[in-house]
């Protein structure tokens, strides 16, 4: 194990970052090669908190569990009294809701403080600024003791160099039965912990979310209205569908969101999650004969009229036209189930959320279930003194614990009585609850995602089915859990670029052709660079 840096060698060290970012900039960077980038580290072992019964259990191949109800009597997280006593502990973080109210303000934030032992300082920054934050943190050189590191593809200041300058090395404390020591961080799945591995150790905690990913979401009532079975069995049946559920007098259309559009065609083909490896030969989707496909499939059901007249113009409506009805199909992450009923449930009047599985492209080709990722993001520790890294751990356990536990229920509905009231067994948040709640706990980690809905418990078991049926035809993306400097650094860019052209295709404004000169570009400038790290990556994990 490293030793903690001195106060000179940090210093020297975030400085160091800091022109290492820059020289990513401006191309002269010299990153860690794949190879040890990506060398392999022995994972936790996986210990599945059991405490509460279900009939509804979590299961290998990732479906999660559900329960109708919150236990009676829930059990004590730390019967021997709050495990993390000490120091506060800084945690930077990023949220999608409102700033919620200060501690000073906060009754389950105080709470929260008592419970887990120590103050929790959560350094808050809106989602969408968050990446610039990471870089300006690292290149200034004052780190708070924890914060969330996105996906490389997604933050490209990320790299397997600045975690080996600066942050800590897990492994002697997470690898193997050293778990046991955290049991709740312990209890969360084994693929939520592989993308935490670098340079050969564990260096990150997991945020999980559920591998099943998320379905075409359907409004049961408004097909109910019209006689539709919303369950076609092949592209062919799937377009009819369509243009059967599309009304223009009264505003209704199948679709919104062009690009969920193309990734459910891309789905019904089986085609790759991003990547699609082969003997440990890579290969991006948007080079795939199925994405021009699902391309021109796109633009057939623009032509056809089904997709929402406002789909290329507008973005950030698509929850609200389901919402409100204006499109009956909508793919989305798996929590929009439970956040269409509270948002939508008082204002749309006899909603009823259903789910559909990617159809299949024909007779001979059978659609399939993109994997979704594992985690959010990750949480990586600043070096510090051994005792440091244990309390810091055993917070971050205590965020971690699972549901049925009094943890989980002071997390996610704060304290009773001012955050929440009970109908039964069960919380019901206040609206003080929710502006409290909004504390993002759940961007530090998380116990596994879990199925339920107290306000409206019996869709939880056709949220279940969901995940069942999901499983089992699940595409991994075999790149999510490795390292390519090259994607890091320039995915942003080529998305970017490829989007506009994407969105240019699927709405008629551009031609096919500019697709195929488009990926050679992509090939020349980045994807063959990109293909060869993936695949020496994938070596050394196989």
């Amino acid at each position: 194990m490293k030793p903690p840096l001195s106060r000179r060698g940090f210093l020297g060290a975030t400085a160091g970052v800091g022109a290492g970012l820059a020289l990513t900039g401006c191309g002269d960077f010299k990153p860690k090669p794949a190879r040890l980038a990506n060398a392999d580290a022995q994972l936790p072992t996986y210990i599945q908190y059991k405490g509460v019964p279900t009939s509804m259990p979590a299961t290998k191949d990732g479906v999660s569990a559900g329960y109708t109800h919150f236990p009676h009597e829930p059990a004590k997280a730390f019967p021997d009294g709050p495990p993390a006593r000490g120091a506060a502990i800084n945690i930077m973080n990023l949220i999608f809701n409102p700033v919620p109210p200060p501690v000073g303000r906060n009754a389950m934030w105080q709470a929260l403080n008592t419970y887990v032992g120590c103050d929790l300082n959560f350094e808050i920054t809106p989602v969408n600024d968050y990446p610039q934050k990471f870089a300006v943190v690292l290149a200034g050189g004052d780190l708070p003791d924890a914060m969330l590191m996105l996906p490389p593809d997604q933050n490209s200041a990320a790299t397997p160099d600045m975690l080996d300058m600066l942050f800590e090395d897990l492994t002697p404390h997470l690898s193997g039965n050293n778990i046991r020591d955290y049991p709740y961080l312990a209890n969360i799945p084994t693929d939520s912990w592989r993308p935490c591995v670098r340079n050969g150790g564990i260096y990150a905690i997991p945020m999980p979310r559920p591998v099943s990913g998320g379905p075409i979401f359907t409004r049961l009532d408004l097909f109910k209205k019209k006689g539709l079975d919303p369950n076609p069995k092949t592209w062919r049946e799937f377009v009819q569908l369509c243009k059967d559920i599309t009304d223009p007098k009264v505003h209704q259309y199948a679709l919104g969101d062009p690009v969920t559009t193309w990734n459910l065609v891309m789905q019904m083909q089986g085609a790759p999650n991003w990547w699609r490896a082969e003997k440990g030969r890579f290969t991006h989707y948007y080079e795939t004969e199925e994405c021009k496909q699902a391309l021109d499939a796109v633009h057939q059901l623009k032509k056809a009229g089904v997709l929402h007249p406002d789909a290329f113009a507008v973005k950030g409506k698509f929850k609200d036209w389901f919402g409100n009805g204006q499109i009956a199909m909508n793919p989305d992450a798996p929590a929009a189930w439970n956040d269409y009923y509270t948002t939508y449930g008082p204002i749309s009047k006899g909603l009823d959320v259903g789910y559909m599985l990617p159809p299949a492209w024909d007779d001979s080709t059978r659609g399939g279930q993109w994997q979704g990722r594992a985690n959010y993001a990750t949480l990586i520790i600043r070096k510090a003194p051994k005792a440091r890294i244990k309390q810091i751990l055993r917070a971050l356990n205590a965020l971690a614990a699972p549901f049925g536990t009094d943890g989980y229920l002071l997390r996610k509905y704060g304290v009773r009585g001012p955050d929440h009231t009970v109908k039964g067994p069960d919380p019901i948040l206040t609206p003080k609850g929710t502006a409290e709640t909004y504390l993002p706990t759940n961007f530090a980690t998380d116990a596994p995602f879990t199925l339920y809905y107290p306000q409206k418990p019996d869709i939880v078991p056709t949220q279940y089915a969901f995940q069942e049926e999901a499983v089992k035809r699940l595409i991994p993306n075999p790149a999510e859990a490795l390292y390519s400097a090259t994607d890091a650094k320039l995915s942003k860019l080529f998305n970017t670029q490829l989007d506009s052209l994407r969105y240019g295709i699927m709405d008629g404004r551009n031609r096919m052709a500019e697709w195929d000169a488009a990926m050679r570009d992509w090939r020349k400038r980045a994807g063959d660079k990109m293909r060869a790290e993936y695949e020496q990556a994938w070596e050394i994990r196989h």
